[in-house]
Order: structure tokens, then C-alpha cells, then sequence
């Protein structure tokens, strides 16, 4: 596919791993009316990482690998909008310093971007750590088809998926293709460009009907009759490729999270069936 990838901007951006936090009120009330206090969002997760299963966890939200944060809310944006999935990681502090990660997702509402490292380099780290991204990606064109918006993705990575192109469309490799009604928080958001919106899991036979049971972190995920240009919405025909970032949730309106990398208002993306379709198998995640 042809790119702009020589034009875009490689810049510089940093946070810090951000301790989990818990309100005064630690109950999270769930889509049943159970208040439950679970494991959920930032810090280091040892045991679940990408290519893990993102369902049927004792937690709300988790993120796994590492969860960065910029405590100054301005960096925090830049490093939000301009960090992309596959961008290169690099720890600067601590006992891990100079190991190399990668970028594997962002999160909104919470305002997390996600970095793996691999199991050794976890237990090096601690929540004092700061890792430093080489942003790239936003503003990346493919120049045969101008109409794909695409958005979050390291050009290097986004040439690694399984996508066949044609004259007028590109095929791409998703494990599973979901309802437009299925999408939840997020919806109404100005831009994905700076997060993620879940799938629904309220519907247990939606679940099973969808392969939503299946789902594990870093999937490929197809959103059919959604655009995404400019914030998450209906639009018959259009579709939407986002990757897997974050688990499951008891909260209603909430499920796994899509970022976002792909966009389209007509069918000028085809999704197929590729059950390897996971970030994990282009880059070097073990």
C-alpha cells in the first residue's frame, strides 16, 4: 500500500506509570445492581497481557502491561492524541531503564495509554517509572484510498496486517465482526483519536453470537455501520477497525475497548475472518 509515512512527524512523548487509584466511595455498581469493589484501571499488570483472554476476569477495565499517565493534563493530551499502537517504548528510570516496549492501546475516560514489556522487564519496574514514546502515526494516509481515515497506528505496523488491497477497497483480517449496536461508552466522544468505546456485554446471547467470549487483548475487531472521522457514529455502510485495549466490564454500557485505526464511510473495507488477527503476531510480543 502506498503511504505518506515519509511526511508524518516522529516526536517525542513521556509519562509516568500511573498508580491505580480508587474514589472515597470504592463500590463500582454493575449492570445487575451488585456493587462490587474490583482490580480495574492503571499501575503494572503482571498476568494479563496482550493475546490474553479480555473476558471473564475479576476486574473492571483492566489494562494490561503498563498504564502510563502525564500528571501535567496538557503532556497528558499530546501524549494521548499523538502516541499511536505499535509506536516504540522506551523506560528511562529505574531498575528497567533502557528496556524497549511497545505502544499497545489508549483509553479514554481514564486517559491511559498502554505500553507491553515483556514478564522480566515488568518485574524490574515499579510505579515511580517513566517511559519515554517515539509518537508516530497520526496524520498517515494510504494514498490509493483516501476515503480509509486512518488513525492510531505506527505505519510500520499497520504494513505487518494481514490486508489484501484492490483497486477500490482493501481487505482486512479481523477475529470478529460486530453490530453497530453493540457499541456503548464512548459514543457521542468528538474524536477517537484520544481513546477508545466499548463493546456491550450485557447481552449474553450477543456474546456468544458475536464471538465476544472470545475476544482477547490486541484482537483485530470490525464495528460494522460505524464512522469514525470525527467521534464514533451510526452511519449505514460505514465501517470502523479497531484493536482491543482494555477487558471487560460489569458497569452497564461498558465492555472491551476498540482504538480505533481504520475508518471508512462506505464499504471500501472488507473485513474477513482471521482468527490470528492480533497486534501480538506482528510485533515481537511473546
Amino acid at each position: 500500500m502506498k503511504m505518506n509515512k515519509d511526511r508524518l512527524v516522529v516526536m517525542s512523548v513521556q509519562g509516568s506509570v500511573d498508580h491505580p487509584s480508587m474514589a472515597g466511595n470504592a463500590y463500582r455498581v454493575g449492570y445487575d445492581g451488585f456493587g462490587r469493589i474490583p482490580m480495574a484501571t492503571g499501575g503494572i499488570v503482571y498476568n494479563y497481557k496482550i493475546k490474553d483472554s479480555c473476558m471473564d476476569i475479576a476486574g473492571d477495565h483492566v489494562e494490561p502491561g503498563v498504564s502510563l499517565k502525564n500528571p501535567v493534563e496538557r503532556e497528558n493530551n499530546a501524549l494521548q492524541a499523538f502516541a499511536c499502537i505499535g509506536n516504540q517504548a522506551r523506560i528511562i528510570s529505574g531498575d528497567a531503564k533502557g528496556r524497549i516496549g511497545y505502544v499497545t492501546g489508549k483509553h479514554g475516560g481514564i486517559d491511559h495509554v498502554m505500553v507491553y514489556f515483556d514478564e522480566e522487564t515488568l518485574d524490574l519496574m515499579t510505579c515511580d517509572d517513566k517511559v519515554h514514546i517515539k509518537a508516530c502515526g497520526q496524520g498517515l494516509k494510504l494514498l490509493d484510498h483516501e476515503e480509509i481515515h486512518v488513525m492510531n497506528i505506527d505505519p510500520s505496523l499497520l504494513e505487518k496486517l494481514n490486508i489484501k488491497e484492490h483497486e477500490d477497497s482493501i481487505e482486512i483480517g479481523v477475529t470478529t465482526i460486530v453490530p453497530a449496536h453493540l457499541m456503548g461508552s464512548g459514543l457521542g466522544s468528538a474524536t477517537t483519536m484520544l481513546g477508545d468505546y466499548d463493546i456491550m456485554t450485557q447481552d449474553k446471547k450477543a456474546n456468544e453470537t458475536y464471538h465476544i467470549n472470545d475476544l482477547r487483548f490486541g484482537d483485530i475487531v470490525a464495528v460494522l455501520d460505524h464512522d469514525n472521522h470525527h467521534g464514533p457514529h451510526y452511519l449505514e455502510g460505514a465501517i470502523t477497525i479497531g484493536v482491543v485495549v482494555h477487558s471487560d466490564s460489569f458497569t452497564s454500557g461498558h465492555g472491551p475497548g476498540l482504538t480505533v485505526i481504520l475508518s471508512s464511510k462506505t464499504k471500501t473495507i472488507k473485513p474477513f475472518i482471521d482468527k490470528d488477527a492480533n497486534i501480538a503476531n506482528y510485533l515481537d510480543i511473546q
